[in-house]
């Protein structure tokens, strides 16, 4: 009789353990405290799925983790909801509460760590009151659990707010994802034959701690040319990735570039430097911290295996590791301004070494928010056709006076303005002298509302009685009230460096960078402001020197025992003389500052010629004239814009004629174009006055 109680009581005992199984739904652990368990709520899940399991059944067949809802079931197998009481929501058949669970529980879930806290409908005790001190009435309705301090807050607003302060404490453990051996899995990608782990949500900066960022290939292939056409200069490099994150940018240098250059990656975050220590075991990368190599790197290594390279990881900020350590090469890529960091990075830059900043605050940059622009670069701008150029020219502009501070000028390499970013590497030149040329470059621009022509200060301190007359349009004597704003201040030089940028063509040629051969291409033709020809990059034939802009630069294994002196030391004063003559080109090569949209100008009634075709009129009307990558449709040309209108005009073709023969309409008079070109560029004034007004 006792063996048969005995056997009465073990199948209940079992049904109890497996309730409060689902109710944790967390694997015991030794080092997991035990309260953790009990205080987990049921509306905390991490997929629908286990969200669904709480109630499901399945051809009448209970399942482990459905017995928790067993008592809720009538006879015909409906099913009731876990987080629901029965006056709330009747069981109902399965179809039915999948569908309640989706969108009544599920999608007005707040996300934390890769968990879901529901709201929740049962009538739960309140933990205690949330962190701004509002007490929560005994009588609660639809409510959340927090996940980290298990209070209990009515409202979604209410929990975000609540989840955000922990964030910003710091408070983003909890006892219940210390308990889970479930992690999540990580994601391997791959880029340039390099392999990172990513976390979840790798995409969304304000959900991880490591973010990667697929849009910004373009970037790191920029930049990896860049420190590529570096390293044939000097060897080795002290480089520094500043913002690491996965550390996928100093990855690739290490992994390429090999003894050339000697990485080190920093990151603020400790996850972060601990991903990126990951992913330099899984590249087969040794990490040295404090001078000594980790011995965990030579486990991981298999048989007949050898390091590629040896990179430093650093955790500490930014602006203090760049004070405490001099560097060749420094690439700044923050999440949104740079301006922070721009000090630190010129107060110990090695001289000839280079700076590369990624400028993420497109809202700022592009005129959206222009507040937050004259708060952070000091600067006055509106939208324009131009705004792309004008975002580079601002941070150029930022990083130059920087530069100055620190008794250092800049030499502009190269400037792009993408849909994501805005990326700009200089070559850092010390000594107050040419602090003193680049401080000189910073202009204000003068900029028409009307026809949208602009043209930069002219040079002094004296005080022009009528501004206006610097602008090669007439809309201040034909337009009413003030026509002109004042933007600025701008870097008013040239922003490529054709002889560099060819360098960097070679290397993608070299490395097989074939995503960003296009847009480099591109660059180079701006730079010269040249329409677009065939041309091919071979070896130099000469491989002790390289030119760049007129001057050979040597890189052989006498310039680093020659010119490569130890930190803190000039260069030879042979290299400062050819430095000084690559400085003082040409004005006259440089390009044009702005371009203009032809979709911008176009005129009314008028088909507008081909691109191609037009920059070919231009280039036959004496103009220099090329495309640009800040806009598809932009023409970089020195031609000022009632040319621009009228060679456009001249040829275009009516549309209401079906395509009048070219000939007769470049049979037109020179007089009547320019009074059509007047006459629209009046009506477009008076259509945007319209609009302003």
């Amino acid at each position: 009789m006792e063996n048969m109680a005995e056997e009465e009581l073990l199948p209940l005992e079992k049904e109890e353990v497996e309730v409060a199984q689902v109710q944790v739904q967390v694997p015991s652990l030794a080092s997991a405290p035990e309260e953790a368990k009990s205080k987990r709520h049921i509306s905390i899940q991490r997929q629908l799925a286990d969200l669904e399991k709480l109630a499901f059944v399945t051809e009448g067949n209970f399942d482990s983790t459905s017995s928790l809802n067993s008592d809720n079931l009538d006879a015909g197998n409906r099913q009731a909801c876990p987080l629901c009481p029965k006056e709330k929501f009747r069981a109902c058949n399965s179809h039915k509460l999948r569908r309640h669970l989706q969108n009544l529980h599920w999608k007005v879930s707040v996300e934390f760590e890769g968990y879901r806290m529901c709201i929740c409908h049962l009538p739960c005790r309140p933990v205690k009151p949330n962190i701004i001190g509002e007490q929560i009435s005994s009588k609660m309705g639809a409510h959340y659990h927090c996940i980290i301090c298990s209070a209990t807050i009515t409202r979604r607003t209410d929990m975000l707010g609540h989840v955000r302060r922990h964030m910003n404490k710091g408070e983003t453990k909890s006892s219940y994802i210390a308990a889970s051996t479930a992690k999540p899995p990580k994601e391997i990608l791959k880029e340039a034959d390099t392999d990172v782990q990513v976390c979840p949500n790798y995409s969304i900066p304000q959900k991880t701690d490591s973010y990667f960022n697929p849009k910004m290939k373009l970037n790191r292939q920029l930049i990896f040319c860049t420190l590529a056409a570096l390293a044939e200069e000097r060897k080795p490099l002290e480089c520094l990735d500043a913002f690491g994150a996965t550390g996928i940018m100093g990855l690739q240098w290490a992994k390429h570039l090999g003894n050339a250059v000697k990485v080190t990656i920093n990151d603020l975050n400790e996850n972060s430097v601990t991903l990126i220590q990951e992913n330099c075991y899984l590249n087969k990368l040794k990490v040295v911290v404090d001078s000594k190599e980790k011995e965990k790197s030579d486990d991981i290594l298999e048989e007949g295996e050898k390091n590629i390279g040896n990179i430093k990881v650093t955790k500490m900020d930014a602006n203090v590791l760049m004070h405490l350590r001099s560097f060749d090469f420094i690439h700044l890529d923050p999440f949104g301004t740079s301006v922070n960091y721009l000090d630190s990075a010129f107060r110990n830059i090695r001289n000839l070494g280079i700076v590369s900043v990624t400028s993420t605050d497109i809202s700022s940059l592009y005129a959206k928010a222009q507040h937050v622009a004259r708060r952070h670069y000091g600067c006055n701008i509106v939208r324009t056709e131009y705004y792309k150029e004008l975002a580079a020219r601002i941070v150029v502009a930022a990083v130059a006076r920087a530069a100055a501070r620190c008794n250092k000028g800049i030499e502009v390499l190269f400037a792009v303005a993408l849909e994501h970013f805005v990326l700009v590497v200089v070559r850092v030149l010390r000594g107050p002298t040419s602090a003193d040329e680049t401080a000189k470059k910073i202009q204000y621009l003068i900029h028409c509302q009307w026809c949208e022509e602009r043209i930069f200060q002219k040079d002094g301190n004296m005080v022009e009685e009528n501004p206006y007359r610097q602008l090669p349009c007439n809309c201040h004597g034909s337009m009413p009230g003030k026509t002109a704003i004042e933007l600025g201040p701008l870097w008013s030089s040239s922003l490529f460096n054709t002889g560099f940028l060819k360098r960097m063509l070679f290397e993608s040629l070299h490395h097989g960078l074939d995503d960003i051969q296009t847009l480099i291409k591109t660059l180079i033709f701006e730079s010269e402001c040249t329409p677009q020809s065939q041309f091919s990059i071979h070896t130099p034939s000469n491989l002790n020197k390289q030119e760049e802009n007129g001057v050979f630069i040597k890189t052989t294994d006498d310039t680093i025992t020659d010119n490569y002196i130890a930190q803190g030391k000039r260069k030879s004063n042979e290299m400062i003389t050819n430095l000084g003559k690559k400085q003082k080109t040409d004005v006259s090569t440089e390009h044009p500052p702005f371009y203009y949209n032809i979709h911008r100008h176009s005129i009314k009634g008028m088909n507008m010629p081909k691109l191609k075709k037009f920059l070919c009129y231009l280039s036959q009307a004496g103009f220099r004239v090329s495309r640009t990558h800040f806009d598809p449709m932009g023409v970089r040309t020195d031609a000022p814009l009632m040319q621009f209108k009228s060679i456009l005009l001249k040829y275009s073709t009516p549309t209401y004629t079906g395509g009048q023969s070219e000939s007769l309409v470049q049979s037109a008079s020179e007089d009547t174009v320019t009074e059509r070109v007047e006459m629209s560029v009046n009506d477009k004034a008076e259509a945007s006055g319209c609009r302003r007004w």
